[in-house]
């Protein structure tokens, strides 16, 4: 199985505790603009936000995951590191 970050934007507070968090800085909450996105967004305060994942960076150690707690965010599959290491 492909490994594969999943955020669940609609549980999503903008606290920032998965970005924090992540030792490689795979993770960015940043505004976005509703009208030019493609992106998954939610609106808080008047402000969309969305979770960017940078997968060339992602080791997935799931520390946002036990970070967040919305759970927000959920891995599957196997991390590219782990395959690579066979």
């Amino acid at each position: 199985m492909a490994f594969a970050v999943h955020v669940n934007m609609e549980r999503c507070t903008g606290c920032n505790n998965c970005v924090v968090a992540c030792p490689v800085n795979a993770l960015e909450l940043f505004t976005v603009n509703p009208v030019s996105t493609d992106k998954i967004y939610k609106v808080i305060n008047g402000v969309a936000i969305t979770l960017d994942v940078k997968y060339e960076l992602c080791a997935g150690c799931g520390i946002c995951v036990d970070a967040c707690p919305y759970d927000v965010i959920q891995l599957s599959g196997q991390p590219p590191q782990a395959v690579a290491a066979f």
